[in-house]
């Protein structure tokens, strides 16, 4: 009896483990629905657009293969110091496009639904897209050969950096259930594009609770609601009210706060003519003052180039340069007295501003009911029937890679885990030993550091009215080849000043224009040629010059 119980026991528990293992298979071929690796070539697997934009011919080569035309380049290339490949776009300020038709479409209304695929700068990022559409069925009104920016897509995802642009688009189109048309609908906030070589792997888990989580190299930066106002521009679900377009403003509706004051009379001693400068007639032209010197003179070093044409190229003339001469001087040329405030200024007069006793408000046109409203429990997405890249980038050098559509979240860990991961990490310690190589890896380190935590802040929702000043910034920073530290604090002063100003100021507040002066390094500038002492001569005497016109201007 207790032999049968115990032999019992020992079945349920053998049946619960196998139960469990299967409910927790990480590996569950079921769950990857779509998964492309480039191991092999792309050439009659993915079809190039024959759009005369992105037109391309096939040519097979020994190492690699390549889909190329007048558009851009498709290689089919192994990453930069590995033996992993992928698909390889190689020529700047070109349009590309080419698609992949999945097997069966991929529904997103029900579970979750994972998007990723990898992405390598290998040439770093100026201006380029390195984004992904996952388009809707042919049903739609496209087809595969002529794939181009209109063909319609469920969701665009990925890295986009070019000027003020700097984020990780995450984009759905929706059909609104009372008109039938398709609203793009984008994500607010998205974080910043890492701005190093590196492979990095991009991830968006759609789930069935109607949200959907960003992540890059497996941490999240990003989570949002599909049904909150907050999280999408234009929000997914309507307003409920609109401005009734065809109410007018009445003819007498009079929405002037103030007014011009009718009693007001200008002041007999109320001068408008006066000019806002004069001279400063207690100036004295300081001593040592070179009259008959010109500012600047012929570039003495300078010749006339050997294909100079004077017929074609017109008289050739020395190019000018700074006279060395009023380095030392307190100025040159003809002396003139500065100029000073006028005490006795006012400007044009102007009556002052009283309330205005008919002011009725500012007019608003009356609500009505929005007749596109409608309500959802969930977002109503197309399927996925293709995959597509579609870009116009200046950048070359953009390598795709492992693209995956997972059903399950465990699974697209999994591919991080053993398909990005390895690279990465060799990457890193590469990257490393570089830096360490050349002497600059203190100095560099801390340089991607602060310029890494300078891209996280200009994420911050609380920052995102003066984002695009704060990215403007520290590009500007980031093309200085010999960057001073004193770049990277005034940057990070104009951030700690918007904080500063929005709280004690008001979030309506316009954001503060601190002007940064960027100082490179002289003694390190590439782009000088000569010795390290003509480099030297070259910056005292530039300095010099600065201070010479900065006295003239004190004076």
């Amino acid at each position: 009896m207790m032999m049968g119980r115990l032999a019992l026991l020992l079945l349920l528990a053998f049946a619960s483990l196998q139960f469990f293992c299967f409910a927790d298979d990480d590996n569950n071929d079921d769950d990857v629905v779509f998964y492309e690796s480039f191991e092999e070539s792309f050439v009659g697997r993915w079809i190039v657009s024959n759009k005369d934009d992105y037109k391309g011919l096939v040519a097979l080569g020994v190492d690699i293969d390549v889909v190329f035309g007048a558009a851009g380049l498709w290689k089919h290339s192994k990453s930069e110091g590995h033996e992993d490949y992928g698909l390889l776009v190689s020529d700047k300020a070109r349009k590309y496009a080419i698609v992949k038709v999945v097997d069966e479409p991929v529904s997103l209304k029900d579970g979750t639904t994972v998007l990723q695929f990898e992405t390598r700068l290998q040439s770093g990022i100026e201006c380029g897209g390195a984004y992904i559409k996952f388009l809707r069925p042919q049903e739609a009104g496209w087809k595969p050969e002529e794939f181009d920016n209109g063909s319609p897509y469920s969701i665009m995802f990925g890295p986009d950096k070019c000027g003020t642009t700097n984020k990780v688009h995450f984009i759905f189109k929706h059909k609104n259930p009372k008109n039938g048309e398709y609203v793009e609908h984008h994500l607010k906030y998205p974080p910043s594009v890492p701005s190093d070589k590196l492979t990095h792997v991009y991830t968006a888990t759609l789930k069935r609770d109607k949200e959907v989580k960003i992540m890059i190299d497996g941490e999240e930066k990003k989570k949002a609601n599909f049904l909150a106002a907050e999280d999408f521009d234009p929000p997914l679900i309507p307003a409920k009210t609109i401005p009734d377009p065809d109410d007018k403003k009445p003819e007498d509706w009079d929405d002037k706060e103030k007014i011009p004051d009718p009693n007001a009379v200008k002041p007999d001693d109320w001068d408008e003519d006066a000019p806002m400068e004069i001279e400063d007639e207690e100036a004295v032209k300081p001593e040592g003052w070179l009259d008959d010197e010109p500012e600047e003179i012929d570039d003495p070093e300078a010749t006339k180039p050997e294909d100079w044409d004077d017929e074609e190229d017109g008289v050739w003339e020395p190019p000018k340069m700074y006279n060395p001469k009023c380095a030392i001087a307190p100025g040159c040329g003809e002396w003139k007295r500065p100029m000073k405030s006028n005490p006795a200024y006012k400007g044009k007069w102007s009556p002052p501003l009283i309330d205005n006793p008919n002011y009725k408000g500012v007019w608003k046109a009356r609500e009505i009911p929005n007749p596109n409203y409608f309500e959802l429990d969930k977002p109503d997405f197309e399927p996925i029937a293709a995959i597509g890249i579609e870009i116009w980038t200046m950048q070359e050098g953009i390598l795709f890679d492992n693209i995956l559509i997972a059903k399950n979240e465990k699974v697209a860990k999994s591919y991080r885990e053993t398909k990005w991961k390895p690279k990465f990490e060799v990457e890193k310690e590469r990257q490393q030993a570089e830096e360490e190589a050349s002497g600059l890896d203190f100095l560099a380190s801390i340089k991607r550091k602060v310029f890494n935590a300078l891209y996280q802040i200009a994420d911050i929702p609380f920052l995102s009215n003066y984002k695009p000043q704060i990215l403007d910034h520290i590009k500007k920073a980031e093309k200085q080849p010999n960057l001073t530290m004193g770049v990277l604090v005034s940057t990070v002063a104009i951030i700690l000043t918007i904080f500063l100003k929005l709280i004690f100021g008001g979030k309506n507040q316009q954001c503060p224009r601190i002007e940064t002066k960027l100082v490179p390094v002289v003694a390190e500038t590439s782009d000088d040629q000569g010795s390290d002492g003509e480099k030297v001569e070259k910056a005292e005497k530039n300095e010099a010059a600065a201070a010479a016109r900065r006295r003239r201007r004190e004076t």
